[in-house]
């Protein structure tokens, strides 16, 4: 993986995932665009790596995925990655953060998708497993495992349904179709559709947006609505007061309150 750049390249048969820095944002890159980003052992490694980096930078406040050239990833390289998902017992390493947000450690921090052209399989699983998706207008879904003779494994089976409803879900899941950014709207996977070759732009300025907000205040609100998914309504609602007890004490909820008299934007540190 390599730090500080965005720049693509092809010189690099299996790929790479690039990592770069604007402010408190942080850039990741899927990058072998000669293979419409086709994912490769080391690329998942490396994804992994990035997400591990982003979560432990006490000075990155938000991430956006993106891809190089124009489309966001065909999927999984599958003869390169058949063998090494027999030997892992899986796609990403153990021991670092799940990219798809399925098994720990997982990250806490938000994380802002922009998709283009072909995304398919685990493109879909990787964006709908962030937070908030922005696609190009010409960008194209699907989850076509069924077609390979496997299941999606990455988190469709259970985001499809969360994120549209059974109906829909079982329409894209079981069939394998195409869709496209609309649809993809419709059904709540998407939230900003952009003119082609712009997702990049809108996905970075909302990711700036996140970042200017009090950090403690965004990791509890994101964790709390996961609560809410994964563990029920009350188990949400009986963390709320502490939660918001701790983070009334934090240095950032006076600057909060300074920047509100003072009628100015807030300049948080995260403590």
């Amino acid at each position: 993986m390599k730090k500080n750049q965005m720049t693509s390249t092809d010189s690099d048969a299996d790929g790479r995932i690039t990592y770069a820095s604007d402010g408190h944002v942080r850039l990741i890159g899927l990058d072998r665009p000669a293979k419409y980003n086709g994912f490769t052992p080391k690329m998942l490694v490396e994804l992994a790596q990035a997400y591990t980096d982003f979560e432990g930078d006490p000075d990155a406040r938000a991430a956006v995925l993106f891809a190089h050239g124009d489309h966001f990833t065909a999927g999984l390289d599958l003869p390169k990655v058949s063998p090494f998902m027999k030997e892992s017992g899986g796609v990403f390493p153990k021991d670092k953060i799940d990219p798809m947000d399925l098994y720990p450690p997982l990250r806490t921090k938000p994380v802002v998708s922009a998709v283009r052209g072909y995304c398919y399989t685990i493109g879909i699983e990787l964006m709908l497993a962030g937070d908030i998706v922005v696609a190009g207008a010409e960008t194209r879904f699907r989850q076509h495992e069924g077609a390979r003779g496997v299941m999606a494994a990455g988190g469709a089976t259970i985001r499809f349904a969360e994120r549209a409803g059974w109906g829909n879900a079982m329409r894209w899941l079981l069939t394998g179709d195409e869709f496209d950014a609309v649809e993809a709207r419709r059904i709540g996977f998407v939230q900003e559709i952009t003119a082609p070759g712009r997702d990049i732009i809108r996905a970075t300025e909302i990711a700036q947006t996140i970042a200017a907000q009090a950090p403690l205040a965004t990791v509890a609100m994101r964790e709390n609505a996961r609560k809410a998914q994964h563990e029920g309504l009350a188990a949400a609602i009986a963390e709320i007061r502490p939660r918001q007890q701790e983070i009334m004490d934090s240095e950032d909820a006076q600057e909060g309150l300074r920047s509100f008299t003072e009628r100015r934007p807030g300049d948080f540190k995260g403590r």
